[in-house]
């Protein structure tokens, strides 16, 4: 299940979720090893599309959640017909669908807002899931997100693909997992460049992904580049996010929207050709 919650307001070009298929490879040279069969296998990847909300059909591939916050803000979330008639939730002209917050409304001190979340009506497995933000809310008390999770949390698991706080500059991805799970710093690289070395390009923030340990932070990886999250996110028009799901274990790219890759613009996506993510776990 991947979910939306806002806490201010978001434009959201496309919502693109992907599954993978595997070519077949055949290898006619014994004498290549393990590792080059499987990097033949993975160049060998195609996707494709399975899903794709965005448009004036946006919402239909969502439904609006309606229960209490469970991290417990301030925040009252409303159902699809109050989020459209009060403007909470609409598609413009241009396609773009947008989400936000009640922000007019005065409010008594403790008094909740009106905001929205939804959840996708689907589930899934493994696949490639592309989102295209065009902007997102920051500063003082608000929490937008971008994630997913399996039933009966925390054993099915969370990937927090996007997810920042307050005044927060840059983005953070983090895995919610129950015990076991840890990250490994050492494939930590600035400068790591390809797909296939295991490496990505973030910083690690924690690396105990046990959901029971240190209030449940996680193992977050932070983006270092300034356009993935808030003001500067914003100011370049926003930027795409790529969070790839298979069984090599869960791999999260951010594009900035000078940088879009054109294979994800014309809905041929190929990993292979983006070089190291953002942030690697390994399966």
């Amino acid at each position: 299940m991947v979910s939306l919650r806002l806490s201010s307001l978001l434009f959201i070009a496309a919502t693109i979720v992907q599954a993978s298929n595997h070519d077949a490879i055949t290898n006619n040279h014994p004498q290549h090893n393990a590792r080059a069969q499987r990097l033949a296998g993975r160049q060998g990847r195609t996707y494709n599309l399975v899903d794709s909300a965005e448009g004036q059909n946006f919402f239909d591939s969502w439904t609006f959640m309606t229960f209490d916050d469970p991290t417990h803000g301030l925040v009252q979330y409303v159902d699809r017909d109050t989020a459209f008639a009060s403007g909470l939730a609409y598609v413009r002209e241009d396609g773009i669908a947008v989400m936000r917050v009640d922000n007019t409304t005065w409010l008594a001190e403790g008094q909740k807002r009106n905001s929205v979340r939804v959840h996708t009506t689907k589930s899934y497995g493994q696949g490639l899931f592309i989102a295209d933000i065009v902007q997102m809310p920051y500063g003082c008390s608000v929490w937008p997100a971008y994630w997913s999770n399996g039933a009966n949390w925390p054993a099915g698991g969370e990937i927090d693909i996007i997810e920042g706080t307050q005044n927060t500059t840059i983005n953070q991805s983090t895995l919610h997992t129950t015990p076991g799970c840890t990250l490994d710093a050492s494939n930590q690289n600035q400068e790591a460049q390809s797909l296939y070395d295991g490496k990505f390009t973030g910083q690690v923030a924690s690396t105990i992904c046990d959901s029971n340990v240190d209030n449940n932070i996680g193992c977050g990886i932070l983006s270092t580049d300034t356009t993935s999250y808030g003001i500067g996110l914003n100011s370049a028009g926003g930027g795409v996010f790529a969070a790839l799901w298979n069984e090599e274990g869960i791999r999260i790219w951010h594009f900035s929207r000078l940088n879009v890759p054109e294979d994800i613009t014309n809905k041929t996506p190929n990993p292979d050709s983006w070089g190291a993510p953002v942030a690697f776990w390994s399966a």
